[in-house]
């Protein structure tokens, strides 16, 4: 019988195994669609990130200007001391809901940057990209890609769209020196990143999980420990060898004295390794998530094995065995560093505490 409703199609289900993530929590939103949700805030402050982190060769700093009074400076990448009186490039954050930037929206802010330099508020930049989510419209496009098309569709829009909206206080004239100043411009200056490009770049940078997901890169293989024990060892290495004495009754005066007891000797390769595997995750997290992260992993392992290393032992040998274990035992959840943290890492975590007197093997 024909009830008047149409068969129900099956639902739609994401190519592939379902993951407990995408259980939890939906399917991944690409990065060039997930700016598109962010608030003109939020994308000045991506871009911001990504001048910082991505141009470090460009730049001795970057700055960030909001609010009122900016006078057409949205990030400003400095090449030298002097700033905005130096050498220095702007990029204008554009962000609209539903259209690229278009010709109108930009001959304002090439106003504000042709007349706050002509007052000699500032240099003219050596460069101004405009940067938006959706990019910039086509015809702006062509306008941006010749120089001269560009500085006569400004003038021709001055009194349309210009003149009144550099400042509140005053209509800007496009006349006498000003003009000239407008017609001796180098309007080759003026041009676009897309958001593609911007995303792209940022795959390096360390907020790049954070903010868009995707999960880490991959960890590089750590080379074994260098053969000749490096200053940047010497604390730990001393507590391993006070611990090694305590358990042996006798003094151990450095590493190679440890080849009278091959257990000894082998445990304490082991823990080279591993102190190298944390310094390897060190380095790996600096590059990788945001900053305090690796710290954060510390302070965690640190707070699980405390009360251990603070227990009476047989010796300081017993110590640290049962302080390891009890590192690679923690059950951590929270961390970024998780997903790719090694067994071998916690020990290694506990020495870099040892190294730094957070740990501490012998307690005579």
């Amino acid at each position: 019988m024909n009830d008047g409703f149409g068969e129900v199609p099956p639902p739609l289900t994401p190519p592939g195994q379902l993951t407990a993530d995408q259980l939890l929590h939906g399917p991944s939103i690409p990065p060039q669609q997930r700016i598109q949700l962010y608030s003109a805030d939020e994308w000045e402050g991506f871009v911001q990130e990504w001048a910082h982190f991505c141009l470090k060769t460009k730049y001795v700093q970057v700055q960030r200007f909001s609010g009122a009074g900016d006078r057409g400076i949205d990030i400003a990448g400095f090449t030298d001391a002097e700033k905005l009186l130096g050498v220095w490039d702007n990029y204008q954050c554009k962000r609209f809901l539903d259209h690229p930037v278009y010709p109108s929206d930009a001959w304002p802010e090439i106003g504000k940057i042709l007349w706050h330099s002509f007052k000699e508020q500032y240099r003219a930049p050596r460069r101004y990209y405009f940067v938006a989510p959706r990019g910039v419209g086509t015809t702006l496009a062509g306008y941006l890609a010749n120089s001269s098309k560009l500085k006569d569709a400004l003038v021709d829009h001055w009194d349309k769209d210009v003149r009144s909206a550099i400042t509140d206080t005053e209509d800007v004239l496009l006349d006498g020196d000003f003009l000239t100043y407008v017609q001796n411009f180098d309007f080759s200056i003026f041009d676009s990143k897309t958001a593609l490009q911007l995303i792209e770049d940022y795959r390096g940078c360390p907020y790049h999980s954070a903010r868009f997901g995707g999960g880490l890169p991959g960890r590089p293989e750590v080379p074994p420990p260098p053969a000749t024990i490096t200053p940047e060892e010497s604390r730990y290495i001393e507590q391993l060898l006070g611990a090694y004495g305590e358990h042996l009754k006798q003094s151990v005066a450095s590493p190679a004295a440890l080849k009278t007891w091959p257990r000894l000797d082998g445990h304490f390769n082991r823990q080279r390794e591993a102190f190298y595997h944390a310094e390897s995750l060190r380095v790996f997290a600096r590059d990788s998530v945001p900053a305090g992260t690796f710290q954060t992993l510390q302070d965690d392992i640190h707070t699980g094995v405390i009360d251990i290393c603070d227990s009476d032992h047989v010796d300081g040998f017993e110590r640290v065995k049962r302080v390891t274990q009890a590192a690679r035992e923690l059950q951590l959840t929270a961390n970024a560093l998780l997903a790719c943290t090694k067994p071998k890492d916690r020990d290694g975590i506990c020495h870099q505490l040892a190294n730094e007197d957070r740990l501490i093997w012998t307690k005579s």
